[in-house]
């Protein structure tokens, strides 16, 4: 679960619906869609942008004179402006396109749109005029920007020779290029499982129904997230769940093997010319964490907290196991959906699939937004009858008391060829009275049908609100006066925070009841039935998060030497030994398909990080009423809408009066040992 960062930016057509808008707003801009694209008409359009950008940049450089904001600061950002938008544009589309040849135009346009940053990022005159420009009497939010960007340009080798900096934007363009064949390599990769129809048994009968056996008398599994993950946690086969399973960690693998340690040695080289030991010293440096060091540090702190909890829940596991096989000393870690789900059947009295009908997507969806609106004080209004890359996209906008705020996208069924996660791309950022924000959310939930609701699993509905809190961030945060701290553009070791504090608010009964709602019945789900099913879910925190540190582990292992020290598969093998409690299924080369390593790379620590503050941030608000009193408003004024206009660090201060600490992360981690029923009866 993810913001998404494709490369860098996204598209800024302007908007079609009739709104009134307020002073201070920018003209009603047409949507993404609005003139239908085809792959020339897209091209159009990015090297309409990236000439703009280039205007803004040969602007800069040729005033004479006294640099100011307004000749220096302002061209700068417009130019920021532009990139952003072309690349966020071509991301979306290498991601969501349905059309081969049109993703295929995006990845070249990302390269072009890439090696265009790279090039202003080493432009030395950009970066003295920058540098020359008195902000000392402008306001706290423009001097943090001039800070935060001058040290960005130095952390792009900028203030290098000539030489190096020719280097730089070589390796950056190699980079670009590895980036997009790791993570192409994954979208194309999806695999197909055979299975007899008898190994279906244990999955839900909606399930079974999708999946009917073909001439040969096989059913197909693909490693697409709707098929793969049920299969995986409801199946009876344990032969299944191990073919589904290896399927699925191989997608891209051998070819990612050999992308992957190009990249390594790409970034390594990058790092080195700047000055630092590794790509994790180098890539800490304009984080919260800000050395690499502190994230093995971090790692041992989560592992400190993490281990007893964690240890205990193993201990649950691997008696559930031994009922069917009574001389178990170990569990795969494919077996651990699955063993989770059985132990929450036989322990805690609840089945994952008794939820599942409360839960059609349609239902979902409005839950969302309901939620959504009532906890950040605002409303929604879909966009009807507007064309979008792919029919069932939606588009929606952002209303503050009734002035229109921003606009986003909603692709939330699975395609061939599409992005097969789920995460938050932007698609413009904010600024005020110029530009409004938007957003798209690319999600792979079940598609409802004339004869199918979609139900979704408990943890896809969660997903679903923890992505649309990135969304609500981009757009809440997007009302700055400049691009450039515009959204979601803080420390990207912060990103997850907002979002996975907002996963707790699907845990409220109260909430749950508003919209969780029986597909036949309309009966409510019953307070008994989410009090079991917050108590089952409370269980396998601990390996939830040793898990998280493992990979996290892999992350930060694989980038902080030189890579030709670094062996891949033992990398892997090592770090689930160490943090987990799990054996690793051989020949699963879990690095080929682990896509974050080629955007977050050393950085995947973020998630922990940020869960850390995420908890600390939700011990915050009233517990008895997550959608009452004043701290929704303080925490959106507060958090959410400074944007990046101050350092993450400070947010976190300003909410909670101090640091963030690990003391609420440990209080969520033991919840279900806090004097629960399976504690009492010796579990």
């Amino acid at each position: 679960m993810a913001h998404f960062v494709p490369h860098a930016g996204i598209a800024v057509f302007l908007l079609l619906v009739t709104t009134v808008v307020a002073q201070d707003s920018p003209k009603v801009q047409p949507t993404l869609w609005a003139d239908k694209p085809d792959a020339a008409g897209f091209e159009k359009i990015e090297n309409g942008r990236l000439a703009a950008a280039q205007s803004s940049i040969d602007a800069i450089v040729a005033v004479k004179g006294k640099r100011t904001v307004e000749n220096t600061l302002a061209p700068f950002d417009e130019a920021t402006r532009q990139m952003n938008s072309a690349g966020y544009f071509a991301g979306l589309m290498e991601n969501l396109h349905p059309d081969a040849d049109f993703r295929n135009h995006a990845t070249a346009m990302i390269r072009k749109v890439s090696a265009a940053m790279t090039a202003v990022s080493l432009n030395h005159d950009v970066y003295q005029a920058l540098a020359s420009v008195d902000v000392s009497k402008e306001d706290a939010a423009t001097r943090y920007y001039v800070q935060r960007q001058l040290l960005e340009f130095r952390l792009a080798g900028v203030d290098k020779d000539d030489a190096t900096r020719a280097k730089l934007k070589k390796l950056n363009d190699q980079l670009t290029e590895e980036q997009s064949a790791f993570e192409r390599n994954i979208a194309d990769g999806q695999k197909t499982v055979e299975a007899d129809p008898a190994e279906l048994a244990g999955l839900p009968q909606d399930y079974i129904d999708r999946h009917k056996p073909g001439a040969d008398g096989k059913v197909k599994i693909t490693t697409e997230y709707p098929d793969i993950l049920p299969a995986m946690k409801f199946s009876n086969s344990d032969a299944l769940r191990r073919r589904l399973f290896e399927a699925f960690n191989t997608r891209a693998y051998p070819q990612n093997q050999d992308v992957l340690k190009k990249m390594m040695q790409t970034r390594y080289d990058i790092a080195t010319l700047l000055g630092y030991s590794s790509w994790a010293d180098y890539n800490a440096a304009d984080k919260m964490i800000k050395k690499g060091a502190n994230i093995g540090e971090f790692i041992q702190q989560v592992d400190d907290a993490t281990r007893p909890i964690a240890v205990r829940e193993f201990a649950m596991l691997l008696k559930e196991k031994q009922k069917t096989d009574p001389g178990a000393k170990e569990i795969g870690d494919y077996e651990q959906s699955h063993l989770e789900e059985l132990l929450r059947r036989s322990q805690y009295d609840f089945d994952s699939q008794s939820v599942r009908p409360y839960f059609p997507f349609a239902q979902v969806k409005q839950g969302v937004l309901d939620t959504a609106a009532k906890l950040f004080q605002v409303t929604f209004r879909q966009e009807m009858n507007v064309p979008a890359w792919a029919p069932d996209v939606e588009t929606w906008d952002v209303l503050d008391q009734g002035k229109m705020i921003g606009r986003f996208y909603l692709d939330m069924h699975p395609r061939e060829g599409k992005f097969s996660h789920a995460a938050m791309a932007q698609v413009l950022d904010g600024i005020r009275g110029k530009q409004l924000p938007e957003a798209a959310l690319m999600c792979n939930f079940p598609a409802p049908t004339a004869t199918d609701p979609g139900l979704m699993e408990y943890s896809d509905v969660v997903t679903f609100f923890h992505e649309f809190g990135h969304l609500m961030h981009h757009i809440l945060g997007g009302q700055q006066q400049w691009a450039g701290i515009s959204g979601i553009t803080m420390e990207s070791d912060f990103v997850e925070a907002p979002s996975q504090m907002l996963e707790e608010w699907m845990r409220s009964p109260q909430v749950l009841a508003t919209f969780a709602k029986n597909y036949k019945t309309g009966e409510p789900i019953p307070a008994d039935l989410v009090a079991r099913m917050n108590r089952a879910s409370a269980f396998g925190r601990a390996g939830w998060v040793a898990r998280q540190n493992s990979f996290t582990a892999i992350s930060y292992e694989i980038y902080k030497d030189k890579p030709q020290n670094v062996d891949l598969d033992a990398v892997t093998n090592n770090a689930a030994k160490r943090y987990t409690q799990f054996t690793s299924l051989p020949g699963t080369h879990q690095y080929a398909s682990f896509g974050h390593l080629a955007g977050y790379s050393s950085a995947y620590y973020t998630y922990l990080w940020d869960k850390v503050i995420a908890e600390d941030f939700f011990m915050q608000f009233d517990q008895n009423d997550l959608l009452e009193g004043p701290t929704p408003m303080r925490y959106r004024r507060t958090v959410l809408e400074p944007g990046g206009s101050e350092s993450a660090n400070t947010l976190v201060k300003n909410f909670l009066g101090r640091e963030q600490n690990m003391s609420a992360l440990q209080h969520w981690m033991g919840q279900e040992f806090d004097g629960s029923a399976a504690e009492k009866s010796g579990q």
